[in-house]
């Protein structure tokens, strides 16, 4: 069984989330010799031949509805979960399943071993994402309904409230990598444990969004998460974020031709590991792609297999043979690169004699290397006429360093963005870092704030003083935030974005450097350019000027990114180094520095 670790505390109230993943079933090699055995039947006295299974579905807008014949004598529970909803069943057999999509809002069902499993792409509470209910059918047979969808509220009926369960806070095991079983035993799942901090509600974009909501920044409003925030995703075990993942490798011993098992999943919130069981000897390449790893072997065989909608981070894998030994391709949700979307840790074997190849995969995983010191210089920027935009008498004009403008958001009693992170603190130790790389350069940076505090109570105050410190003269303004979704939307926010408004012509042009540069340096899973919203800090401004969302600290990986000193580090490199081009190329106020790029 494989265990993925969840490292956040354990939150101190009352915890609606079941902090555990659903059961997963073991995929069956056709034709392979060790292929895994069909789960046995249950037993049951009086009813060995009443069964439960074969949802039907279907979609109503945004909202899914599964349905459950229930025969006579069967009872159950339900569990929401960070995952989905279970279901305990008792009185029949369980018919063993695994299928993909049912709808939008149920992404793969599960059934086997007296429990079904509706997993869907958001964590549940008792009241959110989800209703149940009972009804009686005109042939008179019950049946169980279920309705999911991101805006769905209620959980179960006041009849059915009695069957909810919870699982008491601590009850997840410890996590670690368990051997690989022999013959396979069925999946390993990932455990979660509760969190401390809160996240805040998704940036609202349509054209309902109030005057207000249209001032704040994406991510602003802060609403604490009905369980507690979702839990930062576990680490390989023994693996060094320094480093990047090794692309080749071999197990230590003599090749002996094994016939490979199926790859081990393992699932938590935001993260899906691959556990590979390699015999000694054996090779191994691994090469990124657009649209997932292909992980090479030599020295084994396997028997060619597809699973498919496995979770959203792994959406399906193929198991093909080569001349010389076979390959894995891991089909992701997203691209992946030498340095981001994955990680990978050959482990020594727990048991036996087969190591354990890991690999996690998360679009969120991004690149934690330190930057060696060389890389923290910029190149010099050029001064600026003191006379810009006036006639010159004299024989020589005076010249003074380009002045920029960088935001912190936040601060003092607004903390911004709250999870794993405290959006305030993580801003201005950005943005000191920013300032730092830009005055080694020649810069003149004047930040809105250097220390823990805003520049008015009132929210609409302070980001209307911090847009007019553009001055003329000044040539560009950025503003610094971190993102964060609600809990039910939390798993599909990660990675960098970067706002522009229509203040300026040249904003658009500032805001595409720093994203370009911000998603090289850091490798991070980049979200593009953004302008439906109006943003007060932006539209006030007189001067090109953009808002750099940095990371998403409600999700259980992006979060990690931005605790990561080598992460803050590689930031503000990239927010420096699109600043610093922006000023030789003319996307600054009145022309380019120093007359280059004219």
């Amino acid at each position: 069984m494989l265990l993925g670790a969840a490292g956040a505390g354990l939150a101190q109230g009352s915890d609606p989330f079941v902090r555990e993943a659903p059961a997963q079933a073991a995929p069956v090699l056709q034709g392979a010799s060790a292929a895994v055995p069909a789960p046995a039947p249950i037993h049951l006295t009086g009813v060995q031949n009443v069964t439960f299974g074969s949802p039907r579905s279907s979609q109503n807008g945004g909202v899914t509805r599964v349905v459950f014949d229930l025969p006579d004598g069967v009872s159950y529970t339900l569990t929401p979960t960070f995952s989905g909803l279970r279901l305990d069943v008792q009185g029949a057999r369980v018919l063993p399943t695994v299928s993909g999509r049912l709808g939008d809002s149920v992404s793969e069902y599960r059934a086997g071993g007296g429990q079904a499993t509706l997993i869907t792409p958001y964590p549940l509470s008792l009241t959110a994402g989800w209703q149940a209910m009972e009804a009686t059918i005109g042939s008179g047979g019950r049946v169980l309904i279920l309705d999911f969808g991101a805006g769905v509220k209620g959980g179960a009926s006041p009849e059915l409230g009695k069957l909810v369960r919870t699982v008491a806070q601590g009850s997840a095991p410890s996590a670690a990598l368990a051997p690989a079983p022999t013959p396979p035993a069925p999946l390993p799942t990932g455990t979660v444990s509760a969190g401390t901090a809160q996240t805040t509600t998704a940036q609202t974009t349509t054209a309902r969004a109030t005057t207000a909501q249209t001032t704040l920044p994406p991510g602003d409003t802060v609403a604490p998460a009905p369980g507690g925030a979702l839990p930062p995703a576990p680490a390989l075990p023994g693996a060094d974020s320094q480093t990047l993942s090794a692309l080749s490798g071999q197990v230590p011993g003599t090749p002996r031709g094994a016939l490979l098992t199926p790859p081990r999943i393992g699932k938590n919130p935001g993260q899906t590991r691959v556990v590979l069981d390699l015999p000694p000897g054996t090779a191994y390449r691994i090469v990124p792609g657009g649209i997932g790893l292909r992980v090479e072997l030599t020295g084994v065989s396997v028997t060619p297999q597809v699973v498919q909608n496995i979770s959203p981070e792994l959406r399906s894998w193929r198991a093909e043979t080569t001349p010389g030994g076979a390959v894995f391709t891991l089909l992701t949700g997203a691209p992946t690169t030498p340095r981001s979307g994955w990680r990978a840790q050959l482990l020594p074997p727990a048991s036996g004699d087969l190591s354990r190849l890991a690999i996690d995969l998360s679009p969120a995983l991004a690149d934690l290397t330190p930057l060696a010191p060389q890389e923290k210089l910029l190149a010099a920027v050029p001064a600026v006429p003191a006379a810009r935009g006036m006639a010159i008498l004299a024989l020589s004009a005076s010249y003074v360093r380009p002045r920029v403008v960088i935001d912190p958001g936040h601060g003092g009693r607004d903390p911004g963005a709250v999870g794993a992170v405290i959006e305030k603190e993580v801003v201005l130790d950005v943005a000191l870092r920013v300032a730092a790389l830009l005055r080694a350069a020649g810069v003149d940076v004047v930040l809105t704030r250097d220390r823990d505090g805003e520049l008015n109570p009132d929210k609409n105050t302070d980001l209307t003083l911090r847009a007019k410190m553009g001055t003329p003269g000044t040539q560009l303004f950025v503003s610094i935030h971190v993102n964060a979704m609600d809990a039910r939307s939390a798993l599909r926010g990660y990675g960098v974005e970067t706002w522009w408004n229509p203040n300026h012509p040249l904003s658009s042009s500032l805001a595409a450097l720093l994203q370009t540069h911000v998603v090289n340096e850091t490798g991070a899973y980049s979200q593009g350019l953004k302008n439906s919203q109006s943003l007060a800090v932006l539209r006030n401004s007189r001067i090109p000027a953009a808002l750099v969302e940095i990371g998403y600290t409600s999700h259980p990986v992006d979060g990690l990114n931005l605790q990561d000193t080598n992460y803050r580090d590689r930031v503000a490199l990239g927010i420096a180094q699109g600043i610093r081009e922006a000023l030789v190329t003319g996307i600054v106020d009145g022309g380019a520095v120093g007359g280059a790029g004219k």
